[in-house]
């Protein structure tokens, strides 16, 4: 059995704006990441750094521009590991539809609930990006 986090939201900007702010390393950085880097492109590989303890490393498993992009862990911790993280991109009424998706958790324990709490607050935190043009500080992230 494994566990899966789920949040959808509608972000005020074009497909394209939301795809390069999810699989772009200058994007990534300024809502997520401390440092990054990769492609996006199939197979290839991303470094996901917030600090020296968690130099993160994950593989592209899904890409269609503009529409879909997934990354699957290959160096994290052993929650993590197993994991696959995704966002699909639908048009809507008022820009785009993200479907957010982090599956395969080995455990619902709390590093589980934990990292749906800071998903659902980093997507908020894309969201402000993309149409308020707001970067938070990374050391003021959760």
């Amino acid at each position: 059995m494994s566990f899966n986090i789920y949040h959808n939201l509608v972000i005020n900007a074009s497909l394209k704006e939301v795809f390069d702010v999810v699989s772009l390393p200058n994007h990534l950085d300024n809502w997520w990441t401390l440092k990054s880097s990769g492609k996006p492109e199939l197979h290839t590989e991303y470094n996901l750094n917030f600090t020296d303890e968690y130099d993160w490393y994950c593989k592209v498993s899904k890409v269609e521009l503009i529409k879909s992009f997934h990354l699957k862990m290959t160096k994290s911790d052993d929650d993590w590991n197993s994991t696959t993280f995704g966002f699909d991109l639908e048009e809507a009424n008022n820009g785009t539809l993200l479907k957010f998706s982090h599956i395969n958790w080995p455990k619902e324990n709390n590093h589980f609930k934990h990292s749906s709490f800071c998903w659902a607050l980093l997507l908020n935190g894309l969201k402000n990006y993309l149409e308020k043009r707001e970067i938070i500080p990374f050391d003021k992230r959760n």
